[in-house]
C-alpha cells in the first residue's frame, strides 16, 4: 500500500513539475513573440520617419531652387 502511495505521489509531483515548466516555455515565447512585434513596429516607424524626412528634404530643395536669390 505504501508503495502504491508513494508512486501516486511521484507521478502527481512529475506531472506537476512538467507542467509548470510547459506554462514557463509558453510565457517565453510570448515574450519573445511580442519582443518582435515591437522590434517590427519600430523598424516601420523608422522607415516612415526616413521616408517624411526625405520628402522634407525634397520640398525644401524645390523651394530653394525656385527662388532666385
Amino acid at each position: 500500500m505504501r508503495k502504491s502511495i508513494s508512486i501516486i505521489i511521484l507521478f502527481m509531483s512529475l506531472a506537476f513539475t512538467m507542467s509548470m515548466n510547459s506554462c514557463r516555455e509558453t510565457k517565453e515565447d510570448k515574450v519573445e513573440d511580442a519582443i518582435e512585434d515591437v522590434k517590427d513596429g519600430v523598424e516601420e516607424a523608422g522607415d516612415e520617419i526616413e521616408d517624411a524626412a526625405d520628402k522634407v528634404g525634397d520640398k525644401i530643395e524645390e523651394v530653394t531652387d525656385d527662388d532666385p536669390q
